[in-house]
């Protein structure tokens, strides 16, 4: 999820903020937002996991170039 840092490095400021999140409760009700949280948290876990995934294979090929070398 993104962090608060994050929203106002987009330049979002307070007010922007909570229009959104009226917005979202507007439109999925308090039930739902636990759930469509929960399922954004595991989105963004899963893209961390694809990152380090490709630095690692990134690094693997750097290293495998210095050898040759």
């Amino acid at each position: 999820m993104l962090g608060l840092k994050t929203l106002l490095l987009l330049g979002l400021g307070g007010q922007e903020i909570l229009l959104i999140a009226l917005i979202v409760l507007l439109l999925f009700g308090g039930a739902k937002i636990p759930e469509l949280m929960r399922g954004m948290g595991k989105g963004v876990r899963s893209f961390k996991e694809g990152m380090k995934e490709v630095d690692e294979v990134k690094k693997d090929i750097v290293d495998e170039a210095k050898k040759d070398e």
